[in-house]
């Protein structure tokens, strides 16, 4: 079957690899390549390397750039040095989070978001209407390709096919430079919870870095991971998902997000003024991580309950393969959000005991 979408550029790698193939956020991406089990596993045990080219990358440059940033993020990043990184929700005027991203700060007139592949449209239109610094904006999505490498060996894996030292770029932190002697920015961050980089480079250098990467690692351990491992390791470790955990409906201090919330940041932003408020008033519900007493996997959509009186919904739920345990999040009325508060959440029809835990549900050894 064909499917409609946009090929990465290491589409035919990922078909020669026996990938399975489907339609995401319109491009043409693997979901699993020998499993979703298997491939989790190898990225928590040696080291996982993932296709992120449908991620999109907005510049927003020029002497406006940082009033335009801080206007559209509720992180400060204007306390970021050149070279670091905000995680940081973007907010509409009553609070809802638009996107989830990444600002990149090269320096004072130079930035980079990253943002989820899709709301890359949605957020290119809010960008372009919400720019009272009157940066110049470049939507570079469809021009750089994005390469994760993660897990124990992607340090040791990159550092010698990189002219960056890696001991001296941090966590949320970047640098510019050379991948086998092509350009490229390389960061250490991820969305697994493992120690890792992601790679930025220009389309026409993507299959070469990935070969690279190959050859050296696969030796080492490393296997590529499709989106199902990838969305089984963010879970382990409570990284929200779009679309899932948080959206325009929900607020980044009942989502747990509110240490990238800065009230006190010297400059206005979009929301600011809502959420003010929702701190004042105090939150009516929390999103919280749980696990499954009885039997039956947690999907997203399905019903919880105290008391028999429905009191939320589950956002994410599987079956943790570092734990072996059904995990799950879920907004639960603040008054059911403490750890070891039990509550049930309706599987098919069968009431099923659930509990309260304590987050992430993972943590790395090393």
């Amino acid at each position: 079957m064909d499917l409609a979408g946009r090929k990465t550029p290491l589409y035919d790698r990922h078909v020669a690899l026996g990938a399975r193939m489907i339609e995401f956020a319109g491009y043409i991406m693997p979901v699993q390549y020998k499993g979703i089990l298997e491939e989790h596993r190898t990225c928590r045990k040696t080291g996982g390397i993932f296709d992120l080219t449908h991620m999109g990358e907005f510049m927003v440059e020029g002497p406006g750039a940082l009033e335009t940033v801080e206007n559209l993020v509720t992180n400060h990043v204007g306390d970021l040095v050149d070279g670091q990184i905000h995680y940081t929700p973007m907010c509409t005027d009553t609070a809802g989070i638009v996107d989830d991203l990444l600002v990149y700060k090269f320096n004072p007139e130079k930035f980079m978001m990253v943002v989820n592949a899709a709301n890359l449209n949605k957020d290119w239109k809010w960008l372009e209407t919400h720019n009272p610094g009157n940066a110049v904006l470049t939507n570079r999505s469809y021009e750089i390709a994005l390469i994760a490498v993660q897990g124990r060996i992607a340090e040791p894996l990159l550092a010698p096919m990189t002219d960056l030292s890696l001991v001296n770029i941090p966590y949320y932190h970047f640098g510019s430079g050379k991948v086998i002697g092509l350009p490229a920015i390389v960061s250490r961050t991820g969305y697994t919870g493992e120690d890792g980089f992601e790679i930025y480079c220009e389309n026409k250098h993507a299959t070469a870095i990935w070969d690279a990467l190959m050859e050296k690692g696969v030796p080492m351990g490393l296997a590529p991971v499709g989106l199902g491992a990838r969305d089984t390791l963010r879970l382990e470790m409570k990284m929200c998902l779009y679309g899932n955990d948080i959206d325009e409906t929900t607020n980044p201090l009942e989502a747990g997000l509110g240490w990238t919330v800065k009230l006190d940041k010297g400059h206005p932003f979009i929301g600011d003024h809502a959420l003010l408020a929702i701190k004042q008033q105090g939150l009516t519900r929390k999103l919280v991580g749980f696990e499954v007493l009885g039997e039956g996997i947690v999907r997203h959509g399905m019903d919880c309950y105290t008391d028999s009186v429905r009191a939320g919904t589950v956002t994410s739920g599987t079956m943790s393969p570092s734990l072996n345990r059904v995990i799950g999040l879920a907004y639960l009325p603040k008054a059911s959000s403490e750890v070891g508060t039990e509550f049930s959440v309706d599987i098919r029809s069968r009431m099923t005991k659930c509990v309260v835990v304590k987050t992430p549900f993972y943590k790395r050894d090393y």
